[in-house]
């Protein structure tokens, strides 16, 4: 990984790494095909920003990531009032000002829509990973471009850059509610939810209810987050010749539901939903991972360990943490959060070693994620209040995370 002052912009990354790779400004536009002025611009200063699929190609052929050539912004707050530059960026992207204002106008031309499709998948494997530094650097950028080429495009490439741009919507959404910016997070969705109707892709609506669920769970409006889920999933409740995808995400619709009903300790629904869920999964028979959300045996299972933890019922979810099958198979993030839980379950049966190994393998599992997760964090705390030494490991995973003990 290349590192740089904390003040250079992104026109001092790309020289900086062009001279490094022995690279002439003709030669890396000629690599990333792009023309040589934009790479000019770029370092000196003339343009600050640049398009996300421009980006892309830059990395590509400066042999880095792109989040390389933004920069890691400065960390998300996690303790305090103020707001970090990159939950700043992602709230001037969701209700940019020129909503008032007008729209200023870009010297760089749109990007075609294979290149914003490209720009979408390449922040796939950030998200699964929980590198949320780097999704709030790359995301806002994401959102501008699909906002252009939707304006600027008609039929169907504008309803195609209308479906890039719900999505982007609702990655913003999850990842500023993960942060804890839930009023923005809903104001994202909304805008999903009306880029999903212009849009080429009949699942974004769904998907975007499933995130709404999950945004109203973290508000505490567990009865409004159930019914949002449930009144989604009876609309697209599948039949015998459904496909794959369609089990899916009802059966993720389902799960949102039950981890309402769970913190409603309506624990009749909870089963009746878990119930509905495992079918669509056994019928699936194998986890699946569409629109970065996972569904399958595996998933149900996590689910289900999930709500035990809730549910005080300790003993049990440890007995099913150990039956989960195929847990490699989900991204990192789901992974981290079931270690998280089986870590919940031993702390509550006061076998505190079981709580740190497991909290242990959650970080080495998706270490930047562990920083902004408010459980984690709290078990954290909770664990080094009843320890007395001042060195262990205990201590050094709450330095880590920057938690006061």
């Amino acid at each position: 990984m290349e590192l740089f002052h904390e003040e250079s912009g992104i026109g001092d990354r790309i020289a900086r790494l062009r001279r490094r790779r022995d690279l002439t400004q003709e030669r890396l536009a000629e690599r990333a095909g792009l023309s040589v002025d934009i790479v000019r611009k770029l370092e000196q200063g003339v343009r600050r920003t640049a398009r996300l699929a421009t980006l892309n190609a830059l990395a590509t052929a400066l042999d880095v990531e792109p989040s390389v050539l933004v920069g890691q912004p400065a960390t998300f707050e996690v303790r305090g009032e103020g707001e970090e530059p990159s939950v700043l960026a992602l709230r001037q992207a969701v209700a940019p000002v020129s909503d008032f204002l007008g729209e200023e106008r870009d010297p760089e031309d749109p990007p075609g829509i294979a290149a914003l499709q490209a720009a979408l998948r390449s922040t796939e494997r950030i998200r699964r990973e929980g590198r949320m530094s780097e999704i709030g650097a790359l995301l806002p950028q994401l959102i501008r471009d699909a906002r252009a080429v939707a304006r600027a495009t008609t039929g169907s490439r504008a309803a195609a850059a209308h479906a890039v741009l719900a999505e982007a919507y609702q990655v913003a959404a999850t990842t500023l509610t993960a942060l804890g910016k839930e009023d923005a997070a809903f104001t994202a969705l909304e805008r999903s939810m009306t880029a999903a109707a212009k849009g080429d892709d009949p699942h974004l609506e769904t998907v975007g209810y499933s995130s709404l669920a999950w945004v109203l769970t973290k508000q505490g409006r567990l009865a409004d987050a159930e019914r949002v889920a449930l009144t989604a999933a009876e609309r697209i409740e599948p039949g015998f010749r459904s496909q794959p995808l369609e089990l899916a995400l009802w059966g993720i619709l389902l799960l949102r539901a039950a981890t309402a009903a769970v913190r409603l300790e309506r624990r009749d629904a909870v089963r009746e939903h878990l119930a509905l869920a495992s079918a669509a999964a056994a019928r699936i028979g194998t986890d699946r991972l569409d629109y970065a959300t996972p569904f399958g045996p595996t998933n149900v299972g996590v689910a289900k360990v999930n709500f035990q933890v809730e549910m005080a019922d300790s003993a049990a979810a440890l007995r099913t943490a150990r039956t989960v099958p195929e847990l490699h198979t989900l991204p990192p993030t789901w992974r981290a959060r079931f270690h998280v839980d089986r870590a919940l379950a031993f702390a509550d049966l006061k076998k505190e070693d079981g709580a740190l190994g497991a909290l242990l393998t959650a970080e080495r599992t998706a270490p930047e994620w562990m920083r902004y997760h408010s459980t984690s964090r709290r078990l954290v705390a909770d664990l080094r209040s009843r320890e007395r030494r001042r060195t262990s490991p205990l201590a050094e995973l709450a330095d880590r995370l920057d938690v006061d003990g």
